[in-house]
């Protein structure tokens, strides 16, 4: 499974907030697929292409009428990432699909139940400090001191 190329494709999502009368449209990117391909990037790639070319995203999908096909720009970047804008009667969208290889796994741990003494300990000594956040210290930086 690790070292495994995948498709990722995302798609744009939006809503529509108000505040103070103003209208707002968010926009943010929701991985809406990821495909397990396989030890081959080349077919990873083709993959990528065809998904490109042909996935058609939610929000039109639910509009979409049998027999119709949305207008369709598809732009290939330097890194391989595919931007699609696609359109079909007054909505549009866009799209990017692109390969990735699976690096590392790790499958979630959950720790044990609290007894009724370690509930009752938390609630006289106050919470439990927070977890510091992650952050980098470059090689270099970290053998000068």
């Amino acid at each position: 499974m690790i070292a495994d190329w995948y498709v990722l494709i995302e798609e744009d999502t939006r809503s529509t907030e108000r505040a103070d009368g103003t209208e707002l449209k968010l926009h943010r990117w929701t991985l809406v697929g990821m495909h397990r391909i396989g030890q081959d990037q080349a077919e990873a790639v083709a993959a990528a292409e065809d998904a490109a070319l042909n996935h058609l995203p939610g929000m039109l999908a639910r509009h979409a009428r049998p027999g119709e096909e949305p207008a369709r720009h598809a732009l290939l970047s330097q890194d391989g990432a595919w931007i699609v804008l696609v359109k079909q009667r007054h909505r549009q969208c866009h799209i990017r699909v692109t390969t990735a290889q699976l690096m590392h796994a790790r499958e979630e741990k959950e720790a044990p139940p609290k007894s009724l003494k370690e509930k009752l300990r938390r609630a006289v000594e106050g919470p439990v400090p927070a977890v510091k956040p992650w952050t980098w210290t470059p090689e270099d930086k970290a053998d000068q001191t």
